[in-house]
């Protein structure tokens, strides 16, 4: 099957066409090579033939997380000799669970980078340093190497972290662009800073963001983003994506959402009863990957809550694009009234001039509720300072939760622990 990031440019009519051609495929695969499914179609008593159109899609029962954890290989289609990648997910909300992927999903990955980097202004005169991890079963990290690749780019594989390596690294390879956790451009500008480096002044002139928003839901620069602007003259790119799609939704320079590649994936935003939510609303991002031989997903719910939009872009592109994540499903917090998600808590630490770092750790308390405890680093210890931390998230948030001032020594211990691949901001000790 073959993949072209021009199919975002087709009419609405055209992508339509294509993905229920695609669907039809998919489904009949599924039917025929899947454990999982050909049970879950026997049991639902559903007719895999009947499925023609996007609108038929709704009467096919939806897939979860839990279903993947439990039946992991069930899901797979095709013998174990074909398969020469593992990948797994992170495990954040859960065990992590196994991606196998095939030669050909391989490709299908290099050519969804491939996209994703023509989407971000990217070009074969492009040098990015790419500042995350490759090991460690991480898909993410691989489809950025491969798909840099088939731009024709240059690629520098630093790894994550060290801030002196990587402004060392930026100084003597000169590279274009990098790509990181937002976060991780705020520990390069501030050692920049003590360290007398002119950022405004290298080689760097965009950045593929990862793993964390830089954006509101109404496309602005979140405080992160523009923390990271107001110090850097670089163009910022948000990418969205999980392991389970093989696929990213990544941003144009128009910067108003992440782009569906609809050769590669259905996408639906669906309500607490399983409806697709209107424009502009709410809801949870469910995938049907469209080409994918290993381990395909019909329907699955990724957790993610975001918005779309399906209006043709400035960019030329017709695909539905995506807001930043508003938060997942299984971390939203019910606490004393309040519904928070992780993201808008971060944003506004981010705020915080008295903040360095911090982690929120949710945890249930004797009559079963919800409470919030925030690691802190604080500027500094005194009382000044806490007062002023304290009275902001009580103004902001119209609750207090919970606070532990702790050293960049301690926090770093919480936020990598030993044979974790992404930094940890959250941690859910509910029972």
């Amino acid at each position: 099957m073959k993949y072209s990031p021009e199919a975002a440019f087709q009419s609405i009519e055209e992508i339509k066409a294509m993905q229920e051609i695609k669907l039809q495929e998919t489904i009949a695969y599924l039917n025929t090579y899947s454990p999982f499914y050909r049970d879950f179609f026997s049991k639902a008593r559903f007719n895999p033939s009947g499925i023609k159109t996007m609108e038929d899609l709704g009467v096919i029962p939806v897939t979860i997380k839990e279903d993947l954890q439990q039946r992991n290989e069930d899901f797979l289609c095709v013998p174990r000799n074909k398969i020469i990648e593992y990948s797994s997910t992170s495990g954040t909300l859960g065990n992590p669970v196994s991606i196998m992927l095939t030669e050909n999903d391989l490709q299908r990955l290099a050519c969804n980078e491939y996209a994703s980097f023509v989407s971000a202004d990217g070009s074969v005169n492009d040098v990015y340093q790419l500042m995350l991890t490759l090991d460690r079963q991480f898909m993410a990290g691989m489809a950025y190497y491969m798909g840099i690749q088939k731009l024709g780019a240059g690629i520098i594989r630093l790894g994550p972290g060290v801030p002196s390596l990587q402004w060392e690294t930026i100084l003597r390879l000169k590279p274009t662009a990098i790509v990181t956790v937002p976060s991780f451009i705020i520990k390069l500008i501030n050692y920049a800073a003590e360290h007398k480096i002119d950022i405004n002044s290298t080689t760097v002139k965009k950045a593929i963001c990862v793993g964390e928003n830089i954006r509101n839901t109404d496309f602005t620069l979140n405080p992160i983003g523009k923390n990271i602007t107001d110090a850097w003259n670089i163009k910022l790119y948000s990418t969205y994506a999980s392991t389970e799609m093989q696929t990213a939704f990544t941003e144009c320079s128009e910067c108003r959402g992440g782009h569906l590649q609809p050769d590669l994936v259905i996408v639906e935003l669906l309500d607490e009863m399983n409806k697709p939510v209107k424009a502009g609303e709410p809801g949870e991002v469910t995938i049907t990957t469209l080409g994918v031989e290993g381990m395909p997903l019909l329907r699955y719910k990724t957790g993610d809550i975001c918005m779309y939009d399906d209006t043709p872009c400035a960019c030329g592109r017709n695909s539905l694009r995506l807001s930043p994540v508003v938060g997942r499903k299984k971390q939203m917090i019910k606490f004393k009234g309040t519904t928070l998600y992780p993201p808008a808590l971060f944003d506004l630490l981010h705020e915080m001039e008295d903040v360095i770092d911090y982690v929120a750790e949710v945890y249930s308390n004797e009559m079963g509720t919800d409470e919030v405890l925030i690691y802190i680093v604080p500027v500094d210890y005194s009382e000044t300072c806490n007062r002023k931390i304290r009275a902001n998230l009580q103004a902001r948030l119209r609750v207090s939760p919970h606070i532990k001032y702790i050293t960049e020594e301690e926090i770093k211990k919480i936020q990598m622990p030993e044979g974790v691949r992404k930094i940890i901001r959250f941690i859910d000790r509910r029972d």
